[in-house]
């Protein structure tokens, strides 16, 4: 007689935490399809040569740090081929992916994530409002990094709430070019002596932007390179999980003390305005089953022309039949209708537009 054994349980997640050491092999260790949202900010070997001073001779506190630092070309391409895939395999299969860079990496991330199977959404440029001009005038200021956005393959039902962009905007699409200042002032973290905590610390603002247009509350948000915490300080705010992943004491250190003073924001702030593909579908039919209209009644449209209510749900007017939005378009010589805004029917007296039904069936499902 065997005894079976049991399956062992999934790991859980280590929301809203940071984890110490080596990313690729903490990605490595979480539970594959898990994440829905990854933000990467990785080193971008600057390959910086030599002291930079400013024209009265004080030294740029630039980014020269070890784990910027790599041997070759040969050798950031191979770490970042590891830290993409290991991602890759955490992400579920409609999470997304953001990556920010320089000119110095960029395009080398890139191409290794359409080699994986990304399928690359946008590439967002931050230009930025304040910054650091170039001393020694012989290139033009570098005055913005690029962020590139990609579902983890072509197809994937990836979030954008589009509508909640556009209102962020004041009420414009929201375009791929973000005006946004560097991080600095009261927002600049800094360490025990008085210096910049991380050089390229993130401000909040452009992190409340991709994970207000591109994340849900509850959503769980994972930052490799999470230095600072500033995807996990916007993400708690938001009501979003996060995990964070730095090898870095230092900045471990600054990041939960200031993770510990973030407080999330109330419930029905964290709601976003949701486009109308958002809502769920309602057949025109169903108002006729429900006998919210009757067979036989008339709808008006604004022109005053009338169209009968058949009992499967499409419409009669003269010669035209067929559903609201066909019947609509073809009265008015158009291509296209939305039969929902367009027709109107009479109760006691009152011209009341048929999508105001639609609501009410909308209503009950969300309730």
């Amino acid at each position: 007689m065997t005894t079976k054994t049991k399956p062992e349980a999934a790991k859980p997640l280590p929301l809203n935490t940071i984890l110490a050491g080596d990313c690729i092999e903490i990605m490595r260790s979480l539970p594959e399809a898990s994440v829905d949202l990854i933000f990467a900010d990785p080193p971008y070997n600057l390959q910086l040569k030599g002291d930079l001073h400013r024209p009265n001779n004080t030294k740029v506190d630039a980014v020269d740090d070890a784990w910027d630092q790599f041997d070759s070309f040969k050798v950031y391409d191979q770490f970042t081929r590891e830290w993409l895939s290991a991602a890759r395999r955490l992400l579920k299969p409609n999470g997304a992916i953001w990556v920010i860079g320089s000119y110095h990496n960029i395009f080398r991330v890139g191409a290794e994530l359409q080699t994986q199977g990304f399928w690359i959404l946008n590439d967002v440029v931050w230009r930025k409002t304040n910054p650091m001009p170039n001393f020694r005038g012989k290139r033009f200021t570098n005055a913005h990094e690029t962020m590139i956005w990609a579902s983890k393959e072509e197809g994937a039902k990836y979030t954008f709430n589009y509508e909640a962009l556009k209102e962020l905007n004041e009420g414009i699409q929201m375009r791929s070019d973000w005006v946004l200042p560097i991080c600095n002032g009261g927002e600049r973290l800094k360490d025990e002596n008085g210096d910049k905590a991380h050089p390229t610390q993130k401000p909040e603002a452009l992190l409340h932007r991709v994970l207000v247009g591109a994340t849900k509350p509850g959503d769980v948000v994972l930052d490799p390179f999470f230095g600072t915490g500033t995807t996990g300080a916007v993400a708690k705010m938001l009501g979003r999980d996060f995990i964070g992943i730095e090898r870095e004491e230092a900045y471990r250190k600054v990041a939960e003390k200031r993770l510990s003073k973030v407080r999330k924001f109330d419930k029905s702030a964290l709601e976003v305005t949701q486009g109308k593909r958002a809502e769920p579908r309602v057949p025109f039919g169903q108002l006729v089953e429900r006998g919210m209209l009757r067979p036989g009644e008339m709808l008006t449209n604004p022109r005053g022309q009338q169209a009968k209510v058949r009992a499967d749900g499409t419409l009669i007017a003269d010669d035209v039949k067929g559903s609201i939005h066909k019947v609509g378009a073809e009265l008015e010589g158009a291509p296209s209708c939305n039969g929902w805004t367009y027709w109107a029917f009479k109760r006691d007296g009152k011209s009341v537009s048929i999508d105001v039904l639609r609501q009410q069936i909308r209503a009950e499902m969300a309730g």
